[in-house]
């Protein structure tokens, strides 16, 4: 999906992500409170807290209000190809966080700007040739010891599928499987990598979801991340 794209599904974003997922019977900030509230459990237990945080592909800033949440005193920099959804982030969440475009090419920071990167659900959407790049990118702009959090969709579970497919803004997403993320990650020098399956139960099966910490090793959630470490 190229810049005008995601410009033209900007105003809408909400509106189409909320009736694609319908079916799990919960509202989208659901699922963008999981995936910062997952990040912030996974660095306090390793005793570390960001400074400075990159959210890549932070379209609308959906992100940003949880993240902010978690990480009351951190910077955090907004980068999107889509002018118009840096536009909607910026009117939602005025003074809270940094705002800027992205060419789709090189990462407008320098070597080793932050120690955390979140990217949530934004792969499946950039053509698969790019992906090695934009991961050695990313590494690039991460400290020594940084984190590298990539939320995806699981291509493994069936109701993910139908989702993707019923959302017109994943009109063109191609879905990555976790060991093919893996992989690129290998690939753009990150090799600490582990994976995490999450999303195993829809709202109405809720009372279930305090097995989910058990069912993390098995590749059937509705989604995963990749958590990655620079080490060198």
């Amino acid at each position: 999906m190229d810049e005008a794209e995601f410009d033209r599904f900007a105003d809408e974003y909400y509106q189409q992500h909320a009736a694609s997922i319908r079916l799990s019977g919960e509202a989208p900030e659901y699922f963008h409170q999981y995936k910062v509230d997952d990040v912030a459990a996974t660095l306090a237990a390793a005793g570390a807290m960001p400074r400075r945080i990159l959210d890549f592909g932070a379209g609308v800033g959906n992100s940003l209000g949880p993240m902010r949440m978690a990480f009351p005193t951190a910077e955090i920099v907004l980068l999107d190809p889509s002018a118009r959804s840096l536009d909607i982030a910026r009117a939602r969440h005025p003074g809270q966080g940094n705002f800027h475009h992205f060419d789709g090419g090189q990462i407008p920071f320098e070597d080793g700007a932050f120690d955390l990167v979140f990217a949530a659900c934004v792969f499946h959407h950039i053509p698969g040739g790019l992906h090695v790049p934009l991961l050695a990118e990313i590494r690039r702009v991460m400290s020594r010891g940084a984190s590298l959090f990539v939320f995806e969709h699981n291509p493994l579970n069936p109701l993910t599928r139908k989702a993707v497919r019923d959302c017109p803004f994943d009109e063109s997403a191609v879905l990555i499987s976790a060991s093919g993320m893996k992989a690129r990650l290998r690939d753009a020098g990150l090799p600490d990598c582990w994976i995490t399956y999450r999303i195993f139960f829809p709202r109405f099966l809720g009372a279930l979801r305090a097995l989910e910490p058990m069912l993390r090793g098995i590749p059937l959630g509705a989604q995963y991340y990749a958590h990655a470490i620079r080490r060198g």
